[in-house]
């Protein structure tokens, strides 16, 4: 039986995997640690032979080399990206290493659209100025989507699920991915795109090409008042340039999901607490910035199926079969 251990584990994704664990309960055993997986908890993997980690856990070369030495064999991510896991590392110690490729595009999506509308309708602040009596609508209006022109980086499963909702509202949509095909979209360079484009929205991986894809060069580019939004990967963003963009009106909204240094500041509770973060202070500092907590996957459906593919690929290695999910 594969003795698995779950970091960064939350209450409610819990539910999800309990449920799914009856059909594996001959093949593995789970173990849930609150703590985040770094250099300073890898004892807690002695006695496992798996590791079960998300977007915020450090998975570099001197973790690997730790949990290597108590006995992991298998990392599982529960997540579609890797940039945090050191697949060099991995491969030196004969580690595996699998993902969950496609919990739900649809999810984030539709978050996508979520912020999108938020900041460009203004609907949090109608809420709360109908709640206190105000009805007014100056400083409420809005545009239509219909007929704008939207610009997509990376149209993998979550971009091309954003397109057939993007294309739903009437919008013009530029897809700039250098591995998409022809499709319901306009495919350009990134120039075109950042230069046409009355929204931009990310959705490519990070990794040494795309680090501060959006930096102040890139701002440049764009139309006067803009809106970006990220739910992908925090430093696609150089934040400090996102921050002279705002102040200069180039970027007239903006909206993210992920933060280049979220893994200090999301999945807690830090109402009681100084912020510390004078960057991401200043960014919600601003009226027409809008964040959420890394909550883009946050569905029913993607937890249940972050789950089920999570313990299907624990399933696998422990029986010896073929991996589906395998990151190689």
């Amino acid at each position: 039986m594969m003795k698995l251990a779950l970091f960064s584990a939350q209450k409610y994704e819990q539910p999800f995997f309990e449920r799914n664990l009856t059909e594996y309960a001959d093949s593995v055993s789970l173990s849930y640690f609150e703590q985040s997986l770094n250099i300073n908890t890898t004892p807690l993997c002695k006695g496992f032979d798996a590791v079960c980690v998300f977007v915020n856990d450090t998975v570099d070369k001197h973790v690997i080399a730790d949990m290597a030495a108590v006995g992991v064999k298998v990392i599982l991510l529960r997540c579609a990206g890797f940039n945090n896991v050191d697949l060099d590392a991995t491969k030196e110690h004969n580690i595996k290493v699998c993902r969950v490729p496609a919990y739900s595009p649809e999810a984030v999506a539709e978050h996508c659209i979520a912020l999108m509308l938020t900041l460009n309708r203004k609907t949090h602040k109608a809420f709360n100025r109908v709640r206190e009596g105000n009805f007014d609508l100056n400083g409420l209006l809005g545009f239509n989507l219909f007929k704008k022109t939207i610009g997509i980086i990376g149209c993998g499963k979550i971009g091309l699920a954003l397109v057939n909702i993007l294309n739903g509202f009437g919008a013009k949509v530029l897809v700039c991915d250098p591995m998409a095909s022809e499709g319901p979209y306009t495919l350009c360079d990134l120039d075109t795109l950042l230069t046409q484009s009355d929204v931009i929205s990310l959705h490519c991986p990070l990794n040494e090409h795309t680090h501060h894809l959006i930096d102040a060069s890139a701002f440049k580019k764009m139309k006067d008042g803009v809106m970006l939004i990220n739910t992908s990967r925090g430093a696609l963003l150089d934040s400090q340039a996102c921050i002279q963009a705002l102040k200069s009106k180039k970027l007239g909204h903006l909206g993210l999901d992920v933060y280049e240094q979220e893994s200090e500041l999301f999945f807690k509770d830090h109402r009681e607490e100084i912020m510390q973060d004078d960057i991401f202070s200043r960014l919600i500092s601003f009226p027409n910035v809008l964040v959420t907590g890394h909550q883009g996957f946050f569905t029913q459906e993607a937890l249940s199926e972050i789950a089920c593919t999570t313990l299907q690929s624990a399933n696998e290695i422990s029986q010896g079969l073929p991996l589906t999910n395998e990151v190689s």
